[in-house]
């Protein structure tokens, strides 16, 4: 039930972005983006980790997009310099704040939109009546809210294919629960703040969990091991349990 298409999104030149340049250890590089809406800082991010990756760099080894933050991985035998008593870390700090300038004009790509189908409650969601309780909703008001956001992946983490979504409807600011579960599911869809993340296998976790989805989101033998990317944007689906069941990629895996 996944589905590719493309679709505008907003230009990264509609804000003013300042960012922060500094090394981590002795050969990594992290660029930190300030712009006071979350949602623009991390698109920004990642129109910045596109630009580095579009000159590459002889040193570049990784280059790994987060919330706000950029991590460039390099290594420092491959920087040329023409003095010895500058340090590698600074000429690739330098080399940066040019294309961070340069790229501080451009937009993202348009992404691929992917929709999620979702079976909401019951035995899929466990925490979906609490969720409604809390925010003052029905457990019908919080699917619809949950699913009328076309929601950016702001960036995967946490374990392979463990995607973070947002943001989503102010109403949906729950905090996470006081007592985390040792194991989630995978598949489970998550709510906290106002995000949503999906669990791509079992794992331990705090988020509320409101739904689960039938897809496989990480599978080390697929060609893509992971299901989404940051800079998808997501559409959740409602599925009844029958759907569910019909269309599970989890039974027989492996946690």
């Amino acid at each position: 039930m996944s589905a590719a298409t493309l679709m505008t999104r907003p230009e990264a030149q509609h804000v003013a972005p300042t960012w922060q340049v500094a090394h981590s250890g002795e050969s990594l590089v992290i660029v930190e983006i300030h712009v006071a809406d979350r949602s623009a800082a991390n698109r920004l991010t990642r129109v910045f980790a596109a630009r580095v990756a579009s000159e590459n760099l002889p040193y570049v080894r990784d280059i790994v997009p987060a919330m706000t933050t950029l991590g460039v991985h390099y290594a420092p035998h491959l920087v040329e310099r023409d003095r010895t008593d500058v340090l590698p870390h600074r000429i690739v700090e330098e080399r940066l704040k040019a294309l961070l300038a340069d790229a501080a004009t451009g937009s993202e790509s348009a992404p691929r939109v992917i929709e999620i189908p979702v079976c909401y409650g019951g035995e899929q969601g466990p925490d979906l009546d609490e969720v409604a309780d809390k925010c003052g909703l029905s457990a019908a008001e919080v699917v619809r809210l949950h699913r009328a956001t076309l929601a950016d992946v702001m960036m995967i983490g946490f374990a392979p294919g463990h995607p973070y979504i947002g943001m989503l409807d102010s109403a949906l600011a729950i905090p996470r629960r006081a007592t985390p579960r040792t194991a989630v599911p995978p598949g489970s869809i998550g709510l906290a703040n106002c995000q949503s993340v999906i669990y791509p296998v079992t794992l331990p976790g705090g988020w509320n969990l409101i739904g689960r989805t039938p897809l496989q989101m990480f599978d080390p033998a697929r060609a893509e091991p992971c299901l989404l990317r940051a800079g998808d944007q997501v559409r959740f689906v409602s599925i009844t349990a029958a759907e569910f069941d019909a269309l599970n990629e989890h039974v027989g895996v492996t946690p």
